[in-house]
Order: structure tokens, then sequence, then C-alpha cells
């Protein structure tokens, strides 16, 4: 067992928050998003989308369905690979090092998005935009920051004690929306305002951030304890143990209803947080780049707030009731979007929206499922179900989102995920009662 409580360890485990929260800010929400779409599309005068096909190896898409399909294929390598992965992890007592070779693969591919390009097709009219290998990074990028966190995230029932989990979980993302938001403003002052260097060079800034301070966590985070004395098969030690874990899940009913709900609900908040750009660039009229990254801004800090916020909250009512809370206010933001959100000013008022629910209910979901947790050595197999339930949702999430906007619009899109919070919203009602140590979730 490791030691909880210590503050050292736990500093070290916020940190790395602080580390790879500038994938999801920087490659997912803002900056790539927007060179994509600005490389990959032709507007008017008005700053309306006319043409975004983009080709890859003969095939053509819409930019931002095709966009959605990458980020979906890449959750469903994570959701294949992770729970193998965490059972070895958990059997050899290798936790930390898959963390660090995941956050190493992730930081190298968001460094190469340097090299993206789309030129036309053809040379006269509108012909698609190609892309081919250049995607790759982005591809790679995903499964490294994804995967990385099924580790991370299996270390906080380990430092800390279960009255103190949502409190650190939140401590974590707001660590994370802080150190994100500052790089992003560096990057915006080195290429924006001051023209130091060209906005692609955001890219291997993200990289250099991520291995910095990631390394600096690794510094502190303690190697786990093998579980296995038997150090010859860990793979098929690794299947037997994820095997072993879900026999357990399915044994206990309030962990497999919650992450019933969770699969649902994170679904469609994923899936808004990578689609969010695509979005407001192709419906939202006369937006310009630095209204995104404003509004993105706004998202980040407000966060902030709203990770510590929904912590207090659980602490009056419940996790459960929080998160019901949170869910109820997602629904609204999601018919708001689809009805009102015209106008850059609109798209602010989302933003704050967003923001407020964003952190509180990424924070709450993690420290919620590390309460439910039975006494086990094998934590990082557990939250491979955890991020199972995740991954396999945000593929689902961004290839529906995708096939929505190839048959029908990107609007009708952000409607259709009110499904999946209401799915969730639930699921979470049915959850059957069960009392926590120190704490309860009801």
């Amino acid at each position: 067992m490791l030691e909880k409580g210590n503050k050292r360890i736990i500093t070290g485990w916020v940190f790395y928050d602080w580390a790879n929260s500038v994938y999801p800010l920087i490659i997912s929400s803002a900056i790539f998003p927007i060179l994509f779409e600005t490389k990959t599309s032709v507007k008017n005068e008005a700053g309306q989308t006319v043409y975004d096909t983009v080709s890859f190896f003969g095939r053509e898409f819409h930019n931002t369905e095709f966009y959605a399909y990458v980020i979906c294929l890449s959750y469903i390598i994570v959701a294949l690979i992770s729970p193998l992965l965490s059972g070895i992890a958990d059997a050899g007592g290798k936790r930390k090092l898959f963390m660090q070779f995941f956050c190493y693969l992730g930081a190298a591919a968001s460094g190469l998005l340097y090299f993206f390009n789309a030129p036309p097709k053809g040379a006269e009219g509108l012909s698609p935009f190609v892309i081919n290998w250049s995607i790759l990074p982005l591809f790679f990028g995903s499964i490294g920051f994804w995967a990385s966190l099924v580790y991370y995230n299996a270390y906080l029932p380990d430092i800390a004690e279960p009255a103190d989990h949502d409190k650190v979980s939140a401590r974590g993302y707001s660590m994370g929306y802080l150190g994100s938001s500052t790089l992003l403003i560096i990057i915006l002052v080195l290429t924006v305002f001051t023209k130091v260097i060209p906005i692609k060079w955001a890219f291997p800034l993200v990289s250099l951030w991520w291995i910095s301070f990631a390394t600096f966590s690794f510094s502190r985070l303690p190697k786990t304890i093998a579980t296995k004395t038997d150090q010859k098969n860990l793979i098929s030690s690794g299947y037997k143990e994820v095997f072993q874990v879900w026999k357990q899940i399915r044994q206990n009913k309030t962990l497999k209803g919650y992450l019933g709900s969770y699969f649902m609900f994170n679904m469609a908040v994923q899936t808004i947080m990578v689609m969010a750009v695509a979005f407001a660039n192709k419906e939202v009229i006369g937006i310009k780049q630095q209204d995104l990254i404003l509004s993105i801004l706004i998202i980040q800090f407000i966060g902030i707030a709203g990770a510590y916020l929904m912590s207090f909250v659980s602490k009056k009512i419940g996790n459960f009731k929080a998160l019901g809370i949170s869910i109820v206010i997602w629904i609204l933001l999601c018919i708001y979007v689809y009805q009102f959100v015209w106008y850059p000013w609109q798209f602010y008022i989302a933003a704050a929206g967003v923001g407020m629910v964003m952190g509180g209910i990424q924070s709450l979901s993690r420290s919620t499922y590390s309460k439910l947790l039975p006494e086990t050595k094998d934590l990082t197999s557990y939250f491979s179900f955890y991020d199972l339930a995740e991954k396999i949702g945000l593929a689902i999430g961004t290839l529906t989102f995708g096939l929505i906007e190839g048959f029908l619009d990107i609007r009708t899109s952000i409607l259709a995920l009110v499904v999946f919070f209401v799915l969730g919203l639930i699921l979470l009602i049915l959850i059957p009662k069960q009392k926590v140590s120190n704490e309860t979730t009801n």
C-alpha cells in the first residue's frame, strides 16, 4: 500500500494535470482545431464556410466529420488496449512505467503536429484538401494522452483518503485549467500579438511543457507494488486480472450502475469539448479566431471555480445529486446552443455555462468512482474499466456526431447529445443506494 495523505506525493500527482492539460486545451480544443478548420475550408466574405471537403487517400469527407472519425478511432484503440495493459501494470508493479510511456508518446506526437499540412488536391476551383499522413500525430497524441490518464487516475485512491478524493481531484483539474491556460496565453503572445514565431510552433511548445512538468511529477510519484509474484506471464496475468475485475464489478450493483451512467453523460461531455470549436467555426456568424480563443479561456478560468464549487456542493448534498444537477445544466446548455447560439456574444454565454459545469462534472466523476471502489491492490485494473467506459462512450459520441453532420448538419449533432445526457441522468437516478466510507455519494 502507498502512503495516503503525503503532501509531496499529492503535489506530484496534481502537477501531472498541470503538465498534460495543455493537450486537451491547445491540441484538442483551441489551436489545432482552429488551424485544421482554417487549412481545410473556404469561407465567404461574411466568414461563413462555403466549402469544407477533405480527401484522405482518395476518400472525401466534411472536414469536421473526418476530424471526429480520427478522434473516434483513437478512443477505440485506447479502449482496446487499456484493460490489458492496466492488468499487466498492476500485476507487474509497472503503473508508473506505463504512465511514462504514454505520456512521452502523446507529448512527442503533439510536437510533430508542427508538420501538419493540407494542400488543395487540384489547382482550379474548389477541390478537396489532401491531408493523408499528416493527421497521424493527432491520432497518436490522442492515444498517448488518454492512455496515460488510466494510470494517473488509478493513483488517486492510493494516495488520498476517501474523504479527500473530491478535494484532491478538484485540485488536479484546477491546476490543469490554470497550467494549460498559462501556456495558451504564452503562445498567443508569441504568435498572435508579437508574431515572434508562427502559430505552428505552438505544438513543439506543448510537447516541451508536457514533458518538462511530467518529469517533475514522475520524480514524486512512487512505484507501485506488484500484485503477482510470478513475473513470467504478465500478459496472461493481465487478461485474468481484467476478467476478475469485471466479475467483481458485475456483482457490485452500485458500481456497475454508476459506470453505466458515466458511460452516457461523459460521452456527451467529452464530445462537446472536442467538437465545440468546429461547431463555432461553422455555425457562429462572424466569429473570429480571437473570439474562439477568448471563449476557451473563459471556459478554462471559470472551470477552476466550477471544480471547487461542485466539490463543495457534493459535501452538502452528496456526489450523485451534485452530478445530477450538473447533467441537467448540460442538457439546458445543449438546447440553448442549438436554438439560440448564432452570434459571438451568444457563444460567450454558452462558454461561461460550459466552464461552470465542465470542471465540476469531470472532477466529481473521477472522485465518485474512486469512492465506490472496494479495498483492492488492483486499482489500475479498476480504473481501466472506468477508462473503458469513457473511451467507448467517446468513440460512440464522436462517431455519432460525425455521422449526423454527414447526413444532416453540425447543429443537429449538438442537439442529439441531449439523448446521452438524459440517459445518463436516468441511470444515475436508478443507481442502488450504497454507503461509502467517510462520505456518502447519495
